[in-house]
């Protein structure tokens, strides 16, 4: 054991001679002098210690593959090749470590062999931080504070390099002449270099004046110091940088540029600003907040401003805005409150371009709703009470329902203990609805009858709040009760009857009295004050059953098919309500010569009326589904051997014939049918509605004819088995030459779990799940060469009177791979009856390893635009968290 040996001998200077194998030699003590030395507590003349005592807490381990050396008149073991030391959380890997028990002081460094290349440098773990050390270190294990020379470290998603970093006992760290970067590559692709960064422990990292560098190529952007979040993703604030491009009314822009602020774990907030350089700017604010096990939601502003010499005659010049609120509680108690809030100007939609779902663009309604909810325990008694909005962005109309009242009872089975099938599953509910509606669409009261000289069209004033007072005194209001009473039973063993009652009373404080004008040689009106009641009710009564049929086969793929028929024949009465006992219609005389017309009193009211004449129908549906079961295997013995496929999904025919009616007593009859193909690529809807009356010519007085219906069927007039009025077909496919999910199947499948998590869904989470799915960086699957989205709508109308109306367009989305690293996606349609192109986008998405870029450009039309993207590709340096699939369902 001879360098056991030599570490006794009794002089220091011969020990400072030792020789050791190959080129290790004991580091200098010059290089140890910036640590404060501990003061040792054990007298130098106890020879019972070996190693004295010090403030160590925890156990020591430490290893040599080649060699440990020990000095026991210094305290230090020297460590060689393969070595580690751990004390607690901290471990040192390093061909060369220094151990010194007097200071508490580690050495480590890398040993240069024989053709001068350095091997071994220090690998260092603490407190859950790795350092990887080019050169050499020095660690106070009692302090925990560290001097290392040339390191690199990751912070969280970024990564830090000093040429000399100083490691405090609270895991901060300050580099001298270092830079950050997000690219994990040995020459990174970009970072910023700074001669003085700070990093925080689970706060930010903070740099002096930098400059960013690409390829290792500096460039003039940088700015007088920095702040980069050293958070956990759920908990980092960080600057939002702006993305770039230009718009044709407002020109260049720099949009979504802001601070993304992370309060604490409930809360987070978004603020952005836009600017563009024809003068218009606009402002946004974003947050979410949850409450664990109580509430969750968003509240999102947004106001752009129009400002545009577009024209000297007519500059652009207006303000638009948009407020969107969610709000969904737990399930937790016998209350409930939640909120969906989309409204905003009438020109939001029309002017604002949404680079990330453009398809917002052509949005026809916003609707929101506020609600709570009450069970009142141990009754079967609820109540609700709602406010509600909806707007039409291509009409301008606004409906507040404000408020909304209702009270129920849930259904009640009073004779549950009979033995009496009927009377066991009898069951009765109470419904109460208030209601107060106001409309910007303001009803003429005078004339109401457009034969007249009349019109019924109303007017619409702008919803603004110099028009509340006659907004509010033309509020419709009311209130309605319902009591359903219905039951179910077997009838004939193989049928299922069930019958019904409902009775409803509705509650006004007006009517309205209708009465001839002799002068002007028309109907007029006047309201009339008063609490009055409308009471009416109908019954009902269906039976329906099912019939199974199979269709075997012995030879091929296709073993067996299974027919699904559901026929239903109903009859209901509804008496006639028009009668004078009742007080719900008025007949007036409506011309000269003494000609009468029946008007309701209640036309045009929050619910309504009583029902106008006698109705005894019967009612007649029968529903289809065809089902074939295949062989997937050659083994048909094996399990999962088979497999359904739908053939036919359903097949509908419903129609009626009224009795009590003298002309037209068959309704339409409406026809819709629904399949797919290809394990569901494919699908297939289908709908009619087909008059079976004849129409025939009229001359209207005027020397022009009219088309009217007849009280003769078709096919006894020549003209087939009738008309159709209407009819649609949609088709919509999702092609692409691999199993893997296609865009729409990732979408669905995202907006899933969001839901499962307690969310609620709005145009604000719909924009987020759509950035996830279009990620060209880390959500497009680059292996899937191409993809391809069709959609097919063709539709048609004919009305009684007046040509017919077809529409057809073809929806085309998509994107192919031109190579590894680059997609290009885009969005289309065509309008085949005006042989036109719909509002169309094009995407470039290309993957720059520790960047991500996408290019969105509109060709034309209204939204003509592009914009440009380019971001790091890390958590803590996006503009919105959200943006990521994790973070977003972390949220």
């Amino acid at each position: 054991m001879p360098f056991l040996a030599l570490a006794q001998e009794t002089t220091e200077r011969q020990e400072r001679r030792l020789a050791v194998p190959d080129t290790l030699q004991f580091p200098e003590r010059s290089i140890l002098d910036s640590l404060t030395n501990s003061a040792d507590s054990i007298p130098q003349n106890d020879t019972t210690n070996i190693v004295p005592q010090s403030a160590i807490m925890s156990e020591i381990n430490y290893f040599a593959e080649d060699s440990i050396v020990t000095d026991f008149e210094t305290n230090k073991v020297y460590l060689y090749r393969g070595a580690w030391f751990e004390y607690g959380e901290m471990r040192l890997d390093a061909d060369r470590i220094v151990i010194d028990w007097k200071n508490n002081e580690l050495y480590a460094s890398g040993v240069t062999d024989s053709l001068g290349n350095i091997e071994g440098n220090p690998f260092f773990k603490d407190q859950g931080q790795v350092y990887e050390i080019r050169k050499e270190m020095r660690y106070n294990f009692k302090t925990q504070k560290a001097i290392i020379k040339d390191v690199v470290t990751e912070q969280q998603d970024g990564i830090l390099r000093g040429e000399t970093i100083k490691k405090t006992d609270d895991g901060s760290i300050y580099l001298d002449h270092g830079y950050y970067t997000t690219c994990k590559l040995t020459e990174p692709h970009w970072h910023i270099s700074s001669n003085k960064l700070k990093s925080i422990e689970g706060k930010q990292v903070v740099s002096g004046p930098f400059n960013l560098y690409f390829n290792g190529i500096p460039t003039p952007l940088g700015l007088p110091f920095g702040i980069i979040p050293n958070t956990p993703e759920e908990k980092a604030s960080g600057i939002i940088f702006p993305s770039y491009g230009e718009e044709q009314v407002r020109g260049l822009f720099l949009r979504d540029f802001g601070y993304y602020f992370a309060f604490n774990d409930f809360i987070h907030a978004r603020v952005t600003g836009d600017i563009y350089s024809k003068g218009g700017w606009g402002a946004k604010a974003q947050s979410v907040y949850k409450k664990r096990y109580r509430f969750s939601g968003s509240f999102n502003v947004d106001f752009q401003k129009f400002q545009s010499p577009e024209t000297e005659l007519n500059p652009v010049d207006y303000n638009t805005f948009r407020v969107t609120w969610s709000h969904t509680p737990e399930s937790r108690g016998t209350g409930r409150f939640s909120a969906s809030v989309n409204a905003g100007s009438t020109s939001y939609f029309n002017n604002v371009i949404n680079p990330t779902n453009f398809q917002n663009n052509v949005t026809s309604d916003l609707q929101s709703n506020i609600n709570y909810t009450k069970q009142f325990s141990g009754t079967p008694f609820s109540m609700s009470a709602s406010a509600q909005h909806s707007q039409s962005v291509s009409t301008g109309e606004v409906r507040l329902r404000l408020p909304s009242f209702n009270v129920s009872m849930n259904r009640q089975n009073p004779f549950r203990n009979v033995k009496f099938e009927p009377l066991k599953t009898l069951n009765i509910a109470w419904n109460f609805d208030l209601q107060n509606s106001i409309s910007n669409r303001i009803q003429s009261p005078t004339p109401i009858d457009p034969e007249l000289g009349g019109t019924t069209t109303p007017e619409l004033i702008p919803f603004t709040p110099e028009n509340f007072s006659l907004l509010l005194k033309n509020a419709n209001n009311g209130a309605q009760h319902r009591i359903p009473v219905s039951t179910n039973f077997t009838l004939f063993k193989y049928f299922t009857g069930t019958a019904s009652a409902n009775i409803t009373e509705l509650w006004y404080l007006q009517r309205l009295n209708f009465f001839y004008n002799p002068e002007s040689e028309r109907v007029d009106q006047i309201v009339e004050d008063g609490f009055n009641r409308v009471t009416f009710y109908n019954t009902s009564f269906s039976m329906q059953t099912n019939v199974y049929g199979f269709y075997n086969f012995k030879k091929g793929k296709l073993q067996t098919i299974r027919h699904h028929i559901q026929p239903t024949f109903g009859f209901s009465y509804t008496p006639d309500f028009t009668t004078d006992n009742f007080g719900y219609f008025q007949e007036v005389q409506t011309n000269a010569a003494g000609d009468t017309r029946l008007y309701n009193r209640h036309q045009g009211f929050v619910y309504g009326g009583a029902p106008a004449g006698e109705s005894r129908a019967l009612t007649m549906g029968i529903r289809s589904v065809l089902e074939g079961k295949i062989i997937t295997d050659e083994d048909s013995t094996a399990e999962n051997s088979t497999k359904k496929i739908p053939l036919i999904e359903n097949f509908d025919i419903n129609t009626s014939y009224n009795f009590a009616a003298d002309s037209f007593q068959l309704a339409p009859v409406r026809i819709s049918a629904r399949t797919s193909f290809f394990d569901r690529r494919v699908s297939v809807n289908m709908s009619a509605t087909v008059d079976p009356y004849a129409t025939s010519a009229f001359d209207n007085g005027t020397g022009t004819e009219t088309i009217r219906r007849i009280n003769q069927f078709a096919w006894k007039n020549g003209q087939g088995l009738g008309t159709i009025r209407n009819a649609s077909f949609n088709l919509n496919a999702s092609i692409n030459p691999s199993n893997a999910q296609n865009p729409g199947e990732v979408r669905d499948e995202l907006t899933n779990q969001f839901m499962q998590q307690g969310g609620i869904m709005n145009e604000f989470v719909e924009s987020q799940i759509n950035q996830i799915v279009t990620d060209p960086s880390q959500y497009i699957d680059w292996n899937i060469p191409w993809n391809l989205s069709i959609g097919y709508n063709l539709a048609y109308s004919k009305p009684t009177s007046g040509r017919s109306n077809v529409t057809s367009a073809v929806q085309l989305s998509g994107d192919v791979s031109i190579s590894e690293k680059w997609k290009i996606n885009f969005n289309t349609g065509i309008n085949l009856v005006d042989q036109v192109i719909t509002q169309s986008m094009i995407g470039i998405a290309r993957d720059l390893h520790c960047w991500q870029m996408n290019v969105n450009w509109i060709p034309f039309g209204r939204f003509t635009s592009y914009n440009i993207d380019i971001r790091v590709k890390s958590s803590i340096l996006q503009d919105l968290k959200v943006s990521r699939r994790r973070s977003f369902f972390d949220q």
